[in-house]
């Protein structure tokens, strides 16, 4: 029997037909009566209704696909990506954040620098990781990473994972928003390559942290938005029971995302999610990094720098008036 992974309650049809294959293969087997017509017919609709469901998912059903417990996260796309990796820890200043790692890794012989948040895959892994939920610390960490990466002249990679940074006192008392804010600042007129990757949840200034690049993508099933459905439903209607008409109004896919000049491109996942193969999920993560270091790298620090904030700058719309 083929074994398919259901999590959500729209993927309901596909676990209804699994099991109806199940039983003709049963009776096949009990009765010896010749039932492939019947197993092709379910197979091939399996195929297409599988195919139509990914690809027509809501805003608010990828936002479900981007939190699945089994997606791969950044350490998962380290181990499957690079050759080796090093990590690097602690900002010089206060602590070392766990929701935040990075370091020096090697991609097929190129040596660059990995940054990306890390969520945890399970309660206390989660604990410890904050929930990929940075403090200023995490992001004074990744600064002093690429600040390291640029004395070495090596470019950098960054994997965005986050529900937002953390939004404790003690974080805003530390310099939350100055700390990002200063991220902000400093990747633009980074003198190397980034290439920044949203790989589930891209939540508010804790996403935009790590996300200024040179080119910059979304997997095809994450969401990248100032706020999350549930905390927009909440505001507006003073309740979460919204949320999905809240992640429709947001245009927070990679399609909406892409379609409005936000992001340079989106990298398609295997069907079902890349938690359904992320050994070839991040053999495409690979490929599009080797395709863009191969053309960044040809590019002058200065015309990068230039390039780089021209883009960001000539984002949205101002009427005048």
């Amino acid at each position: 029997m083929e074994q398919i992974k259901t999590s959500f309650d729209f993927e309901k049809p596909l676990a209804d037909l699994v099991q109806q294959i199940e039983k003709v293969k049963q009776v096949a087997e009990k009765t010896k009566v010749d039932m492939s017509a019947t197993l092709a017919e379910l197979d091939e609709k399996l195929a297409e209704t599988r195919a139509n469901l990914y690809t027509n998912l809501t805003g608010w059903q990828k936002v479900q696909m981007s939190r699945h417990a089994e997606r791969p996260q950044t350490l998962d796309y380290i181990n499957l990506i690079c050759d080796d990796f090093i990590e690097l820890h602690g900002d010089r200043t206060v602590k070392d954040d766990k929701a935040i790692i990075g370091g020096f890794a090697s991609i097929d012989g190129q040596t660059v620098m990995i940054i990306g948040h890390q969520k945890g895959k399970n309660t206390k892994e989660r604990q410890y990781r904050n929930f990929g939920m940075a403090n200023p610390e995490g992001y004074r960490k990744a600064l002093r990473l690429m600040r390291l990466a640029e004395k070495f002249n090596k470019p950098v990679i960054s994997f965005i994972d986050t529900m937002g940074a953390y939004p404790g006192l003690e974080a805003e008392e530390r310099g939350q928003g100055e700390a990002i804010a200063r991220n902000l600042l400093e990747m633009s007129v980074l003198r190397v390559p980034i290439i920044c990757f949203v790989v589930g949840e891209g939540a508010s200034g804790g996403a935009l942290g790590i996300g200024i690049g040179d080119n910059v993508y979304m997997l095809e099933h994450t969401w990248y938005s100032v706020i999350s459905p549930e905390s927009c439903s909440s505001i507006l209607w003073r309740s979460w029971d919204f949320k999905e008409k809240a992640a429709e109004c947001l245009k927070l896919t990679s399609e909406d995302m892409y379609a409005n000049k936000l992001i340079d491109g989106v990298v398609k996942e295997p069907l079902g999610g890349a938690h359904q193969d992320p050994l070839l999920m991040a053999q495409t993560l690979k490929e599009q990094i080797l395709k863009d270091l191969k053309t960044l790298k040809k590019q002058s620090p200065d015309k990068l720098i230039a390039t780089r904030i021209e883009k960001f700058c000539s984002m949205g719309v101002v009427n005048e008036g």
